[in-house]
C-alpha cells in the first residue's frame, strides 16, 4: 500500500492523536509511526503489535485540549452560519473602515478602474449618456471582451448640466458627487450615483450590464440647483451597487438614492460568462470571498454557500482580481497552469501602514498564495468528497524576492502551476510553484502546499512537534538577562520613522536577550494577546476566521525592524527605510491555527547573521510561534533590510 509522507512521517488527517508527551514511549520495531493530523497536525507514537499502551497523564490532558478545540470550531461554525443566516435576509451593507490620512481605508472598495477626470461638462455627460465611459474617463474604462452597455440617464432625460467633483472615499463616507442640474431633482439624484458607478468601473465586471435604480421623494420636482451625493454604501455583492443620500442645498429634504449594475435577462454571471475575454474577474472574486459560491466557481459549487469552505480572504486582505488565462480542466487535479493578476494602488492601505518603503511582506506571500489557492480550489479537489466540509489552510513553502521593486500603482501578474493533488479521507493537499512579474519581468519566486481540511482534522491540530511541548528558548534559559523595546510608544510618536501603523500595529514590545538565541547573535520574543474583535479575523476567511499565516510571519519582521533601530543601525541614515532583501530564499511550515479563542501569540527570533552592504544593513533569522502550549509556525532565513532612501535615490 503507497503511504504518503508529510514532514517525514505517514500522512493520516483523521487520525485520532495518542500520547505525545516528552515522556511518551518511542515506537518500537515493526510499530506504527506517528500520523500527521490537519493543517497541522502531527500524531504521535504508538507501540508495536499487540503491546499494551501506556497510560499518560499528558497525553489524557492534551486529548481533553484537543476535544474542547473540537469544540469550539463547532460552536464557532454554529455562530457564523446564524449570522449568515440573518445577513442574507438584511439588504446588503457596506463595510465599516476607519480613516486612514492619505489612502485608501483597509477594506474600503477598491474600484474596477482608476481615472484622474473628476470633473465633467454636459458634453463628457452626454458621452456617458451614450454609453462612451471610456472616452470620459479613458482606456481603463474598457476591456477586451465586456461590451459597456452602462449609461447615464438611461430611463430618464439627463437633468445633470456638470459636475463639479467625484471623489472616491471622500466625503462623510466612502465618496462623494457634487453636481449641478436643471429639471427634474429626482433624476439629477439618481444620475449622480449612476456617473460614480461608471467612475469606478463597476460595468466592467458584467458584460452588456445596464444601471437600475431608485430614489426617495423629493420635494423640489423640477428645478435647478446643485446637487451633493455622499456615498455611504457600494459593493459588488450581490450584485454590483452605489447607494447614498442624496442633498439639494440648505433648507431641503434629503433623499435617499441606490442604483445597481445587472446583467441581462438570462444573461450567466458564473465562471466565464458575462466576464468578457476573463473566466474570472474582480465580482467572481468577492462572491468567492463572501458571497454565492455558484457565481464564484460554478453552480456544482453552491453547497458551499453560507458554510465553512474554501474562500478567499476579503476587504483588505483580497489580494488577486483577476484570471486571464487558464491551462486546465475542472476535474484534472494533476496539473494545470494558469495567469492571475492583482492591481496595486499607490493609495492601498498597506503601502500607508508599513514601516517598509514598498510593499510589505505579507502582501507578497498573501498575493501569490491567493493566486495559486484560487485556482487549485477551481480545479476540484473539494468535490471529491461531497458532503464533507473541508477548510483550507496553507502549510508551508519558500519563496525568494529576485529584485527589489517599488509596486504602486503595478499590475502583479501570478504566473502559477499546480504540480499535484493529492486526496485522502477527511483531507487532501496541493502543490504549486508561482513567479510574480511587472511587465513580464518577474520579481518574486516561490513553491507552495496548501492542505484541505475537515472539521474532524482540523481538531487534531498537533503542531510541529508531535504534540509535545517545546518551550521558546528564553523559557529555558531562565538565567537570562532580558531588556525590553516599547514599540508602543514609539508608535506614539508620530514622527517616529520606519514604524509599521494602524492595522500593522501587530506588535506592542520586544524582549531582547543581547548575544543570546540559538546562534549567540541576539535573541527576540514577544507575546501580544488575541483580541476576538481583531479585523484580521473578519477578513480572513468568511465563516472560518483565524489569524493569516502572513501576518504571523509580518510580526517577527516588525519585532526585528524594532531590534534593528534600537540597535542603531539606522544613525547614519537620514531616511531610514526597510526593505526585503532579493535573492535570500525564506522558507515557513505551519501547523496550526490561530483562532479568536486561543489567548495569545507568541513569537520568538534568533538573529542569524547581520551583513552590512552598500545597500545598508541585512538581518538574517531563523523563528517561530507558539498558541498556547503548542509550537504552530517556524520560519526559516526571514531576512529584513535597512536602507537609507535618500542615498539610494
Amino acid at each position: 500500500m503507497t503511504v504518503l509522507e508529510f514532514d517525514g512521517i505517514p500522512f493520516n488527517a483523521l487520525a485520532a492523536p495518542g500520547p505525545a508527551g516528552p515522556d511518551s514511549p518511542a515506537p518500537e520495531a515493526g510499530g506504527t509511526q506517528p500520523v500527521i493530523g490537519a493543517n497541522i497536525a502531527a500524531g504521535s507514537a504508538a507501540s508495536g503489535s499487540g503491546a499494551v499502551p501506556r497510560v499518560d497523564p499528558i497525553a489524557e490532558i492534551r486529548a481533553g485540549v484537543v476535544a474542547a478545540h473540537r469544540s469550539a470550531l463547532s460552536a464557532q461554525l454554529a455562530l457564523q452560519r446564524e449570522i449568515w443566516r440573518r445577513s442574507i435576509r438584511r439588504a446588503p451593507e457596506s463595510v465599516p473602515v476607519t480613516e486612514t490620512a492619505g489612502s485608501a481605508r483597509e477594506g474600503a472598495f477598491k474600484a474596477l478602474a482608476r481615472t484622474g477626470r473628476v470633473r465633467l461638462d454636459r458634453a463628457a455627460l452626454e458621452q456617458l449618456a451614450r454609453g462612451e465611459a471610456a472616452a470620459v474617463f479613458g482606456p481603463g474604462h474598457q476591456r477586451a471582451g465586456t461590451v459597456w452597455a452602462a449609461r447615464v440617464a438611461g430611463t430618464t432625460a439627463l437633468a445633470l448640466t456638470e459636475v463639479t467633483g467625484i471623489e472616491l472615499y471622500g466625503g462623510a463616507g466612502n465618496g462623494r458627487v457634487t453636481a449641478r442640474f436643471e429639471g427634474d431633482a429626482r433624476s439629477a439624484a439618481l444620475q449622480a450615483a449612476e456617473v460614480f458607478a461608471l467612475f469606478t468601473g463597476m460595468p466592467l465586471c458584467i458584460s452588456g450590464s445596464v444601471i437600475t435604480g431608485s430614489v426617495g421623494e423629493s420635494a423640489l420636482g423640477s428645478s435647478s440647483g446643485t446637487v451633493d451625493l455622499v456615498v455611504d454604501g457600494l459593493d459588488l455583492v450581490p450584485r454590483p451597487y452605489v447607494e447614498g443620500t442624496v442633498s439639494f442645498g440648505p433648507g431641503t429634504q434629503p433623499v435617499a438614492v441606490r442604483v445597481s449594475v445587472t446583467e441581462p435577462a438570462g444573461v450567466d454571471v458564473g465562471p466565464g460568462g458575462a466576464a468578457g475575454d476573463l473566466l474570472l474577474n474582480e465580482f467572481h472574486m468577492a462572491h468567492l470571498a463572501r458571497g454565492d459560491q455558484a457565481i464564484a466557481m460554478g453552480p456544482e459549487f453552491a453547497e458551499y454557500t453560507g458554510v465553512r469552505a474554501t474562500r478567499l480572504p476579503t476587504g483588505g486582505l483580497l489580494l488577486v482580481d483577476r484570471v486571464c488565462e487558464f491551462d486546465g480542466a475542472r476535474g484534472n487535479l494533476e496539473s494545470a497552469s494558469y495567469t492571475t493578476e492583482y492591481d496595486s494602488p499607490a493609495d492601498s492601505w498597506y503601502y500607508a501602514e508599513t514601516a517598509n518603503d514598498s510593499m510589505p511582506h505579507f502582501v507578497y506571500m498573501e498575493t501569490s498564495l491567493q493566486a495559486a489557492l484560487l485556482m487549485g480550489y477551481y480545479a476540484g479537489p473539494t468535490r471529491t468528497q461531497p458532503g464533507t466540509t473541508l477548510s483550507l489552510r496553507n502549510l508551508g513553502g519558500t519563496a525568494t524576492v529576485l529584485r527589489q521593486i517599488d509596486l504602486r500603482d503595478a499590475t502583479i501578474e501570478q504566473d502559477s502551476r499546480l504540480l499535484s493533488t493529492t486526496i485522502l479521507p477527511g483531507s487532501s493537499l496541493q502543490t504549486f510553484d508561482y513567479t510574480l512579474s511587472v511587465d513580464g519581468e518577474p520579481f518574486y519566486r516561490g513553491e507552495t502546499m496548501f492542505g484541505y481540511f475537515s472539521d474532524e482534522a482540523l481538531g487534531n491540530q498537533t503542531g510541529l512537534d508531535a504534540g509535545r511541548f517545546v518551550p521558546t528558548w528564553l523559557a529555558g534559559h531562565p538565567e537570562a538577562r532580558t531588556r525590553i523595546i516599547d514599540v508602543a510608544a514609539r508608535r506614539a510618536d508620530a514622527s517616529a520613522p520606519a514604524c509599521s501603523r494602524g492595522k500593522l500595529a501587530l506588535i506592542d514590545s520586544v524582549e531582547v536577550v543581547d548575544q543570546g538565541g540559538n546562534y549567540s547573535a541576539g535573541y527576540l520574543r514577544s507575546l501580544r494577546a488575541i483580541d476576538p474583535d481583531d479585523w484580521f479575523f473578519a477578513r480572513h476567511f468568511h465563516l472560518d476566521p483565524v489569524i493569516p499565516g502572513s501576518l504571523g510571519v509580518e510580526s517577527v519582521i516588525h519585532a526585528v525592524q524594532e531590534w534593528m533601530l534600537d540597535a542603531g543601525f539606522a544613525e547614519s541614515m537620514a531616511d531610514p527605510v526597510f526593505r526585503i532583501p532579493a535573492d535570500i530564499a525564506f522558507s515557513w511550515r505551519y501547523r496550526g491555527q490561530f483562532l479568536p479563542t486561543d489567548g495569545s501569540v507568541e513569537l520568538e527570533a534568533h538573529i542569524k547573521s547581520v551583513r552590512r552592504g552598500p545597500h545598508g544593513v541585512t538581518v538574517v533569522v531563523d523563528g517561530s510561534l507558539w498558541k498556547p502550549g503548542l509550537r504552530i509556525y517556524e520560519l526559516v532565513d526571514l531576512a529584513v533590510q535597512l536602507a537609507d532612501r535618500k542615498a539610494q535615490s
